[in-house]
């Protein structure tokens, strides 16, 4: 039976106001993020479905149901991919670590299930994945080590390809000429909006931060915004890769809906300064890991990001300058 407006306000029936979807899709966004936040700080420990359910303050039966269609994984398989994708990290830039530890650290009960799990998902085992050259930029979803060999494609399965030899002319494009530094880096207090997916897509969670940020006061000159990375993209393919597009605020910040908020903890990184095009970040990134091979270091725990200096469309190219700042520890 069809009910029109008329009829449904003769039966007492109340229609939901325009907006009231919207905020409902915002509140669980935002309690699936704290899912996501709580799974990446507690890898090394036991995570069960009814704690996740709780943290997102749904039954276990809803809450399997929603997050698997909002994240497009279940919960389950989104944890297992985490520590997977973790623990390849760790292989890549951890060697001194044994593979024991890192399948301790990502939460594995013993070296056997790891192991399993591990091939399963990159189609090789640990010790195989460690001894590989290692991936130091992306192009085109494909993985490439040092002297641009490929190595292998991103995402689950991958499988070997052919080896191919960049040009001069293509490393040239791939590597920049820029000023990469050791620094001390602060603390910063963030409220964000989480996109997953292509790079050149969070603009539309930048816009839907702005305008919730802006009217309670918290844009004004000189605030900064900064891209928080959770996931490596020369492992986790990119429709899967987690991005925050954040602004720097101070003090502690009431969020709501799916505008969350997170502290990036001071520390040492290193942090290279590029004066790029939308188009170029992939290769500031390529250079960046790059880098790394040359220089004593090895990416540290913590997240990554991105902090701008300047508002793009006021540069006289439309060019960011930004700094791309990754954790670091000795070798």
């Amino acid at each position: 039976m069809n009910i029109d407006s008329e009829d449904s306000s003769k039966a007492g029936i109340e229609s939901a106001p325009a907006s009231y979807g919207q905020s409902s899709k915002e509140e669980y966004i935002s309690r699936i993020n704290r899912v996501m936040d709580y799974i990446g700080n507690n890898l090394n420990g036991q995570i069960d479905l009814s704690v996740m359910a709780d943290i997102a303050s749904f039954s276990p039966y809803h809450f399997h149901r929603i997050f698997s269609y909002i994240v497009g994984e279940t919960p389950n398989n989104f944890v297992m991919r985490i520590r997977l994708e973790r623990a390849a990290q760790l292989l890549q830039d951890s060697p001194k670590l044994s593979i024991l530890d890192i399948s301790a650290k990502c939460g594995f009960i013993n070296i056997s299930s790891f192991s399993r799990a591990f091939r399963g998902y990159f189609g090789m085992s640990a010790s195989s994945f460690r001894t590989q050259e290692k991936a130091i930029f992306v192009k085109n979803g494909i993985r490439y080590s040092k002297n641009c060999k490929a190595i292998s494609k991103i995402g689950k399965n991958p499988q070997r390809i052919s080896d191919q030899f960049c040009s001069v002319e293509l490393k040239q494009l791939l590597i920049m000429d820029t000023k990469i530094e050791i620094k001390q880096m602060p603390q910063f207090n963030l409220i964000y909006c989480r996109h997953m997916g292509a790079f050149n897509k969070i603009g539309q969670a930048y816009e839907r931060l702005f305008k919730w940020a802006i009217p309670r006061g918290l844009v004004k000159p000189g605030t900064q915004t900064l891209t928080l990375y959770h996931d490596d993209p020369s492992i986790t393919a990119i429709e899967k890769v987690r991005q925050d597009a954040s602004i720097i605020v101070e003090g502690d910040v009431k969020v709501e809906g799916e505008i969350g908020k997170s502290v990036v903890k001071a520390g040492k990184y290193a942090v290279g300064r590029f004066e790029i095009g939308e188009t170029e970040f992939e290769e500031a990134w390529n250079t960046m890991c790059a880098w790394f091979t040359e220089s004593g270091y090895q990416p540290a725990d913590g997240p990554t990001y991105e902090l701008y200096h300047n508002d793009f469309s006021e540069h006289p190219e439309h060019k960011f300058i930004v700094d791309i700042c990754i954790p670091v520890k000795p070798l």
